[in-house]
């Protein structure tokens, strides 16, 4: 009830404020006279050339904080994007620019004049075709090449692609690469614990060569296949400079594939900022911890690239083998003990 009491008394409040401006306007008229015409043009002046000062404000801004912007795309796919993006920004920036101007420019034109009588139309058949069929045709551009670059980012991966997979959790990346065989080793959901979060089928021999990384090393100018996934919420894989983005879902698999085509020096001498780094960010609000949610990535040549791989120890070597061989082990050493407290207990 005190809700309901408290509505109306706002619903009366502002009845009663627009009635008091009413009443205000009225005696403005009364009193004054032919001087609130004059305040009328006073008014659509002041309006005017503060509406063109924003305009004008907004323009300089953009090209002002222009280098603040990313700087040329890092793949081959992001460039595709970068396209599209600077087509429909420019596309809207003069849109945006000329309705602009000719509101402001009406505001002080066509502002109240006594004895000035307004030219009422019931319709105009070629404007409504002139204002449908322009932006029709735009946006039809648009969606036609949007669609084109769609069906070619995800086209079907290469062959010949470096395979990663990438899965996120609160808050933290796992990247998990191939080995020799070029395969990622399968994953079963019934073999998720806490010594195998990801749930990989060591079984699988295909997963005894794959080894994970502190960060993405990816060589440049060769196609890279990305297996996304995620352990818990909703993440996103991120890859501002790369202009790529990818749901990372719990149970759902996602993928994409990309052809980095700067390499981390490259881009640091573009913007000239010797300690540069890419990363993989997340894009969702996945949590508290969503701003650490970060992991380097670094694009090099070829030869830098076989050099970093080689020197990766694979995940099943160097830990689950060891802890398969320590458990045997403690088998062993208390078989033995038990077999002499059985002797020990038969005498």
């Amino acid at each position: 009830m005190s809700i309901i009491l408290g509505l109306l008394t706002l619903v009366l409040l502002f009845i009663v404020i627009l009635q008091i401006s009413k009443a205000s306007d009225l005696i403005k008229t009364l009193r004054f006279g032919d001087r609130q015409e004059e305040s009328f043009g006073n008014n659509a002046i002041f309006l005017s050339v503060i509406g063109f000062g924003i305009l004008i404000f907004s323009i300089v801004t953009c090209f002002t904080y222009a280098d603040t912007l990313l700087p040329r795309s890092a793949s081959e796919q992001g460039e595709w994007i970068q396209w599209l993006i600077d087509i429909t920004l420019v596309l809207t920036a003069i849109v945006f620019v000329v309705t602009q101007a000719l509101l402001f420019w009406f505001v002080y034109k066509y502002h109240y004049r006594k004895g000035r009588k307004a030219y009422f139309f019931a319709d105009n058949n070629k404007l409504e075709v002139a204002w449908t069929v322009v932006p029709a045709i735009v946006l039809t551009f648009l969606i036609g090449f949007g669609l084109q670059k769609w069906f070619k980012i995800f086209s079907p991966t290469p062959k010949d692609a470096i395979v990663i997979e990438v899965i996120g959790k609160q808050f933290a990346w796992t990247i998990r690469y191939t080995g020799q065989d070029k395969k990622l080793g399968s994953r079963d959901f019934t073999l998720v614990n806490g010594d195998n979060e990801l749930g990989i089928n060591w079984k699988d021999t295909t997963s005894h060569d794959d080894f994970f990384a502190d960060e993405i090393v990816l060589p440049v100018n060769t196609p890279i296949s990305v297996n996304i996934g995620a352990l818990d919420v909703i993440h996103d894989f991120y890859l501002p400079h790369f202009r790529l983005m990818m749901d990372a879902v719990p149970g759902i698999p996602t993928h994409l594939w990309f052809r980095p085509i700067v390499t981390t020096e490259e881009m640091r001498k573009i913007v000239k900022d010797p300690k540069f780094d890419y990363v993989l960010a997340c894009n969702k609000l996945c949590g508290s911890g969503h701003y650490n949610m970060q992991k380097k990535v670094r694009v090099v040549s070829m030869a830098e690239y076989k050099k970093w791989e080689r020197e990766q120890k694979s995940y099943y070597s160097t830990v689950v083998q060891t802890a398969v061989s320590d458990s045997s082990a403690k088998k062993s050493d208390v078989a033995p003990l038990a077999s002499s407290t059985v002797a020990e207990m038969n005498k």
